[in-house]
């Protein structure tokens, strides 16, 4: 789905851009980190004229922190001299950016330079391809995103002089929707709602979150594409934002570890070219109590095909955990299960904020309302990675007509049920070998391209948090050891 205003052709481009004397381009790397630039008006339009600009390939070649990988990967290394990739601007995303003077924005999608084909890292690539084998099917995917976010009044530099400790948070206590604590500090807490709506990011709700510091933000259900961009360009905006009001806000799952970590969590359905949901029912099929042949009880207000596609997102959930949870930390958040709501199982159920998958359907909300929501991810999720692996998933379920291989989770009750549940990989390095081993779902679905790149830049977080030493194994063993 195309932004307001968005050109069409080069002579709408022109006219748009007519007040303008630079532009803002960006892309993103596998962090999901924004890469980008200023370019003159006209040599911004002369690359759209000429099918796009090279970009130095080094961005899939390091990590967030500019590290280049010690174990070279494909796209970018020594042996092709870190060579330029191929941006393509996508004028469909045109915006301007209000809290820099209005500038014109765009993103772009990364391509390999002689094929001219999306680079198979690229995040807004690999979506494209995702949503693109949906819309063979007549189908168009539709997602909303909701972010938790911690907030510490700080700068970049007084964090960095205080080495990221005793940092104070934005406000105390624990005020979960609270209207009392958004006063505190109005005037960033409206402008992050007001400015990303200038932004082309349309907000449903925002809130108060239980935590010191913690607003919720949910992003209103759009096209996945244009879902992806939103949920990404909102970390940036919220950032970007707060450093006019000396506050950092954190997207990292899991800063204290005494207290629940915070979510990504997304929300995924289809519909048809006549808009219709996909995964809803019929009216008449409601009233009469919905789907006779369902296989459980929990599932009878959600259509056949999204229950095949419920069980095939069950079926692969074990295999694209990486991509749910990218970080060493997001495990940490992890950790706690359900007690800090935060689901680590292949689990599923009706309304259920405990389980992996929450079935959102009648007759709780409309059938046009009827989605999932993946429970998994943290705040640290790259949203176009996620979205890609969810829908895949959820195709293959309904190509291979698969059943649910477990039962809801308000059916597993007794102590072997409970021992019979399959549990998601603690760490990213577990998560990172299950998708990366021989015959995985994710090389099905994603590609060994992509799975052999993508899991080698999470192997290599793992090695430099392996040669890391804490603070907790100085405290711990440094004197009695």
């Amino acid at each position: 789905m195309a932004t307001e205003n968005a050109p069409t052709n080069l002579s709408e481009l022109t006219s748009l851009l007519e007040d303008a004397t630079k532009v803002k381009v960006a892309g993103l790397d596998v962090d999901g980190v924004f890469r980008g630039k200023y370019m003159s008006k006209d040599k911004f339009l002369s690359a759209v004229k000429g099918g796009g600009f090279g970009f130095c390939s080094v961005i899939f070649g390091w990590d967030i922190h500019d590290t280049v990988y010690p174990k070279e990967l494909l796209i970018s290394n020594r042996g092709n001299g870190y060579h330029d990739i191929l941006a393509l601007i996508d004028l469909s995303t045109y915006r301007r950016i209000p809290w820099e003077n209005d500038v014109p924005f765009f993103l772009v999608t990364f391509l390999d330079p002689d094929t001219k084909e999306p680079l198979f890292a690229c995040p807004r690539g690999t979506l494209k391809k995702a949503v693109g084998k949906l819309a063979e099917r007549g189908w168009e995917a539709m997602a909303g995103v909701e972010y938790e976010y911690f907030q510490f009044k700080e700068t970049a530099h007084s964090a960095a002089e205080k080495k990221f400790t005793g940092l104070n948070a934005l406000t105390p206590g624990m005020h979960g929707y609270s209207l009392l604590r958004t006063t505190l500090n109005k005037d960033y807490f409206t402008d992050l709602f007001d400015e990303c709506l200038k932004f082309g990011i349309q907000i449903e709700g925002h809130h108060t979150e239980t935590g010191p510091g913690v607003y919720e933000t949910a992003l209103a259900y759009t096209s996945a594409l244009r879902m992806a961009d939103n949920a990404s360009l909102f970390k940036l905006a919220a950032k970007s934002i707060g450093m006019n009001y000396g506050i950092i806000p954190s997207f990292m799952a899991k800063p204290y570890a005494n207290l629940p970590g915070t979510s990504g969590h997304i929300h995924v359905s289809l519909r048809n070219k006549e808009g219709k949901n996909i995964f809803g029912l019929s009216d008449a099929e409601v009233e009469a109590g919905g789907r006779k042949d369902s296989q459980y009880a929990e599932t009878r207000f959600i259509s056949q095909e999204a229950e095949w596609f419920l069980a095939g997102l069950l079926d692969g959930l074990p295999d694209v955990v990486p991509t749910l949870v990218p970080t060493i930390n997001g495990y940490k958040r992890l950790v706690g299960g359900e007690s800090y709501w935060a689901p680590n199982a292949v689990t599923y159920g009706y309304d259920s904020r405990a389980a992996s998958i929450r079935i959102i359907s009648p007759p709780s909300v409309s059938p046009s309302a009827t989605r999932f929501e993946v429970r998994v991810p943290g705040a640290d999720v790259q949203p176009h990675f996620a979205l890609s692996s969810i829908y895949l998933l959820g195709l293959r379920g309904i190509e291979k007509k698969m059943t649910l291989s477990v039962q809801p989770m308000s059916q597993i009750t007794t102590p072997e049920d409970k021992k019979a549940v399959k549990k998601l990989a603690t760490s990213l390095e577990g998560a990172t070998l299950q998708m990366m081993r021989e015959g995985s779902v994710a090389r099905e679905v994603l590609g060994d391209e992509f799975v052999d790149h993508y899991g080698g830049t999470r192997q290599h977080e793992v090695d430099v948090w392996n040669a890391a030493i804490t603070n907790w194994e100085i405290e711990r063993y440094l004197e009695l050891i």
